[in-house]
């Protein structure tokens, strides 16, 4: 590789290489299987407590249908510009599925520009009946997406259930807790591709701007490039490497508040200076449009004093979505 195309990092953009040690690989198989949930439980407690993020390994998704989702991701990419164009979100209304074009998402506005793409495809729905619950868009040149992309939905969305039964478990709630704020629950399953940076590389622009996600947890499967950093406790970008087998998974602002802070959000971006395209699939699960969340009663003591009043989770949502999407600032 030559020197010119090498990239160095401004300062802001370094992250100490670190084994991950303050977080955890927990193994969720004694969740799924029932043969110890309260060991997990009190492993995901100390997780988000801690750092807001965790890998999880033994979860019952095959790493080849995994792989599958991967390769047509990429195909998906690799189609040309005017192709991708045809399916932009903004021809999807308030439902937002479809392409994102490079910048046209920005989640650190103030700072960043994100150099990536996106797809985005959600819940289906034959009409458009409110913010983020609407009809996907669909390539009709690679007719295998449609079933690969969505079937990954379907059991991410099965995955996202259980594992919140888990943090259910850990703020020492009923199992089912979560299943009263999700009745017909806000998701997204997304597709993203990095290019490689190279030359001297500055914060104002770089994969995905700092940020915490939306909603309640993600679901995160990366490829073997690196590039995710995550903010731990003293404010250190930390690199968030890939581990074979296994997902990382964060919460989102509204788990924050529910947790009136006791459980973290945590701050992560995207650096991609490998010198290979990257790509991922993160999962998002939210709750219920109009589901109110407030924090537990349990979480508010004398020393951690109530932080947050009551919001709708789209209500949320949309003001998150609103100052990150070029298009919508036309609206």
């Amino acid at each position: 590789m030559s020197k010119d195309i090498i990239a160095k990092l401004d300062d802001k953009l370094r992250a100490k290489r670190e084994s991950f040690d303050k977080l955890p690989v927990v193994d969720i198989a004694p969740l799924i299987d029932g043969s110890n949930k309260q060991r997990v439980a009190k492993e995901i407690r100390w997780a988000l407590s801690n750092t807001g993020f965790m890998y999880v390994k033994n979860h019952g998704i095959p790493q080849d249908f995994v792989d599958s989702v991967f390769n047509v991701s990429r195909r998906f990419f690799d189609l040309a510009m005017s192709q991708k164009m045809t399916l932009h979100i903004s021809k999807s209304d308030v439902a937002f599925r479809g392409y994102v074009e490079p910048f046209g998402e920005n989640t650190d506005p103030s700072k960043t520009k994100d150099l990536k793409e996106c797809f985005d495809i959600g819940p289906e729905r034959s009409t458009l009946e409110g913010p983020f619950l609407g009809p996907n868009q669909w390539p009709s040149s690679l007719p295998e997406f449609r079933e690969l992309t969505y079937g990954y939905h379907q059991k991410m969305l099965s995955l996202a259930k259980i594992l919140l039964s888990g943090v259910a478990l850990s703020l020492d709630l009923t199992e089912g807790y979560f299943e009263n704020l999700m009745r017909d629950p806000i998701s997204v399953q997304r597709l993203l591709h990095y290019p490689s940076q190279s030359g001297y590389v500055r914060e104002e622009i770089i994969g995905i701007g700092a940020h915490t996600d939306y909603g309640s947890l993600a679901i995160l499967a990366q490829d073997d490039v690196g590039g995710l950093q995550v903010m731990n406790r003293d404010g250190d970008w930390v690199d968030g490497v890939p581990i074979n087998g296994t997902f990382v998974i964060n919460i989102g602002d509204l788990i924050q508040r529910l947790t009136n802070d006791v459980y973290l959000a945590n701050m992560h971006r995207v650096v991609n200076i490998s010198g290979r395209e990257r790509y991922s699939i993160p999962f998002f699960i939210d709750a219920d449009f109009n589901a109110t969340i407030e924090p537990l009663a349990s979480c508010v003591t004398d020393s951690n004093p109530l932080r947050y009043k009551p919001i709708t989770c789209g209500e949320h949502k949309l003001g998150r979505f609103a100052a990150s999407y070029a298009h919508l600032a036309k609206v």
